[in-house]
């Protein structure tokens, strides 16, 4: 132990003493570069410092680029979105096509020079010069933008603009920018410069559903991108901005100028003379007339979305990439409901403060029908009928009068119609007041606030918050019906304050025909190789229904709903001869229009509102949704056999009315007349006013003590709902809630 102990004692001296003098040895070297006084402060501390501040910025965006780099992870990243998809209707015929035929598109060096000159000048000048980000031109871009105090000029390169078409969202936020800058350098490692430019003349979107200069060439002047002239390539080149403001078959007016522009970059940058684009100037180019094409963009968009996720299902061994995919679309609903809304908003639309709208059709295996996601396809490709999430007001009530009779109530229970709150919050029925007690197909079919607030209360039963609890088996419900969206728990949830979209809620309603069965709403029924060989068939591979709810409790809520058609909130939405279910919605403020019903063929959903949230001029469900509804529906049922709804069998037929010779000689639907929304005039106020005070100043002389009452004016709620009260055929004639 002792000759352990010394040994170990040894080691350790040793070992310091080396350690000294190599410390000393290092710091005799070293001195040699000392550098003291004003070149320390000058030079070292200065290059010390940025070595600091470089590490840690090394380290900085290595964190901020593993985002960026995920999106890269994809082996096939370049063919992601190199789908080819020729869609046709569910009877075989072509209707429009999506995406980008990579393989067989034209070389880079078949396309002509101006072309590429024009989109060089305008979309990024240095771009055989720069690393994937052109830092003089984003300086420049941000110093025109502050100067100008607004975005007046773009700082992406192409390649910038190519990775956010490969692999991100058109979101503007700090994030994406951050991303699309990584994304930038990593396919400047990757591909060449004349690959990067091949695919973004590509990929681009260039407006009216085209991708690519070669698609928009062909969709704007009938021609290959190979034959276009120094004007179309200034006006082909001009699209990359902005295309949907600058679409010609859009706003010709709007193209000719900044194609206009586009001819000013190319002199500017040095790529043309003045003289050599004077000829474009002076014979700009003219689109081809796309005007009368029907061609259904918002469902062939929706389509493609489904496609392209089906694809990723595929093996990974299959590589095809060229398609032919038939479709459950039926062209003659979709003309209707193209045809519906549009008429309905340029008649009524001004009227009631409302410019857009939406609607899906769907047959009640979910495969869609017909699909309106705006009013022009145009001027918005944003498809308010899958991306807008809307308040569905009333409309959402069958979910919760659907729990309540899977919690042993029935339709003849009674609940009373009379205050409640939860918390600080008191739900109030349309015409403040209540109707003491109600049946659930009478709460439903008046539409009335407060029942289904108590139906979620005693949903709760015994437990210590029994509205949450009650709130949480609705929720559930609805996701067995098919309700993706977010539906957040809040007191005013049983009465659709939360929001969902045109499409799910649509298609959920399929439920009730279906004998409790929810189904998948669907686009794609079979697809096909280009070679015509089978790849995928709904009815073989697609999701099979699920039995989400006892079939006596659908027929239960078939005939409840019924009534609101027949003699409640609904009335304009009844079928001669077609048995009808559904319910309305309008919520807060007017802000949503809904009415979503079905028949034993058909589920449809139609909803009414603004872009901007802003309030409509008092539309509620059972005005132009309800109109529009009954226009489509007609038009789906013409020459289809006519099914029975489970519960309600064929329904009673509607006494004929005034207008069915004229609809029968016209051969086709006729929308009912709608009057505008009742408004008292001002004179009418004032008149009113004055006959007010003359009976309080009656019951003052006759020792009658008189009833408190409130100013009337122009915009007097309360005497509207009355005057439409009076008025059968009015938009509010029904003693519709305030979420009805």
């Amino acid at each position: 132990m002792l000759d352990l102990d010394a040994r170990i004692d040894s080691t350790l001296f040793s070992t310091g003493k080396g350690s000294r003098e190599l410390y000393e040895r290092y710091s005799a070297f070293m001195d040699r570069f000392y550098v003291g006084r004003w070149k320390r402060w000058v030079f070292i501390e200065p290059l010390s410092e940025a070595a600091t501040l470089g590490l840690g910025g090394l380290i900085l965006m290595l964190a901020l680029a593993v985002p960026a780099f995920r999106e890269t992870a994809d082996e096939d990243w370049l063919k992601k979105s190199d789908l080819a998809v020729t869609f046709l209707d569910r009877y075989g015929n072509p209707i429009g096509s999506r995406g980008i035929k990579h393989n067989d598109s034209i070389p880079l060096e078949d396309f002509p020079d101006v072309l590429i000159k024009a989109t060089l000048a305008t979309e990024d000048r240095r771009f055989y010069d720069h690393f994937g980000i052109d830092v003089a031109g984003t300086a420049r871009a941000i110093v025109t933008n502050a100067q100008a105090g607004g975005v007046r000029q773009g700082g992406s390169s192409i390649t910038q603009q190519l990775a956010k078409n490969l692999f991100l969202s058109n979101e503007r936020t700090i994030e994406r920018k951050v991303n699309e800058a990584f994304l930038a350098i990593w396919l400047e490692t990757r591909l060449t410069k004349n690959e990067i430019l091949k695919l973004y003349l590509d990929r681009a979107y260039m407006g009216g559903g085209t991708f690519g200069v070669d698609g928009a060439a062909h969709f704007y002047f009938n021609k290959s991108a190979r034959d276009v002239n120094l004007s179309e390539a200034a006006m082909l080149a001009g699209l990359f901005k902005a295309p949907t403001k600058y679409a010609p078959h859009i706003n010709l007016p709007a193209a000719r100028a900044r194609a206009n522009v586009v001819l000013d970059n190319l002199v500017d940058a040095g790529f043309m003379t003045e003289g050599q684009v004077f000829g474009a100037r002076r014979n700009p180019a003219t689109a081809v007339d796309r005007r009368d094409e029907n061609s259904p963009n918002y469902y062939l968009d929706w389509a493609f979305d489904e496609m392209r996720k089906l694809v990723d299902t595929f093996p990974k061994s299959y590589n095809e990439r060229v398609f032919v995919v038939r479709t459950s679309i039926d062209m003659n609903v979709q003309r209707a409901a193209e045809e519906a809304i549009e008429n309905q908003l340029r008649q009524f639309g001004r009227d009631y403060h409302a410019t857009q709208a939406a609607t899906v059709v769907s047959d009640l295996d979910g495969g869609v029908r017909a699909m309106v996601g705006g009013r022009d396809y145009g001027a918005s490709q944003f498809n308010r009928a899958t991306d807008a999430y809307r308040q569905p007001g009333s409309s959402f009530k069958p979910y919760v009068y659907t729990t309540a009779l899977l919690n042993g109530f029935k339709p003849t229970s009674v609940v009373v119609d009379g205050p409640v709150c939860i918390g600080n919050w008191c739900p109030q029925n349309y015409g403040h007041s209540y109707s003491g007690a109600v049946t659930l197909t009478q709460a439903i079919t008046r539409s009335i606030n407060v029942v289904p607030v108590k139906l979620s209360i005693a949903l709760g039963g015994k437990a210590p918050n029994p509205a949450k609890v009650g709130r949480a088996k609705i929720v559930e419900v609805a996701r067995r019906f098919g309700i993706k969206a977010p539906l957040p728990d809040t007191p005013s949830l049983p009465i659709g304050a939360d929001e969902v979209t045109v499409l799910e809620h649509a298609v959920a309603y399929a439920t009730f025909p279906n004998k409790g069965r929810s189904v998948t709403p669907h686009a794609v029924l079979e697809v096909r190789t280009g070679a015509g060989d089978l790849v995928w068939r709904f009815d073989r591979d697609g999701k099979k229904p699920l039995q989400a709810i006892p079939s006596s409790v659908a027929a239960d809520m078939a005939e409840m709903m019924s009534h609101v058609v027949s003699e409640g909130t609904a009335r304009r939405a009844a079928l001669d001869g077609i048995p009808t279910a559904g319910k309305t919605g309008t919520t807060n403020a007017y802000r949503d229009a809904w009415f979503v019903g079905y028949t034993g063929n058909f589920t449809c959903a139609v909803w009414y509102g603004n872009d901007d949230y802003s309030a409509t001029n008092r539309m509620t469900g059972g005005s132009l949704p309800a109109q529009t509804w009954h226009d489509i529906m007609v038009a789906a049922h013409q020459g289809v056999e006519i099914k029975e709804i489970p519960g309600i069998g064929m329904g009673t037929k509607l006494p004929p009315s005034p207008s069915a010779a004229v609809i029968a000689a016209n051969g086709g639907p006729k929308p009912a007349e709608i009057k505008p929304p009742p408004v008292l005039t001002k004179r009418g106020a004032d008149i009113l006013v004055r006959v007010e005070k003359l009976l309080d100043d009656a019951a003052r002389s006759a020792g009658e003590p008189s009833k408190p009452t409130k100013p009337v004016s122009s915009t007097s709620a309360g005497f509207t709902d009355s005057f439409a009260s009076a008025l059968p055929e009015s938009p509010a004639a029904s003693p519709a809630p305030r979420k009805n």
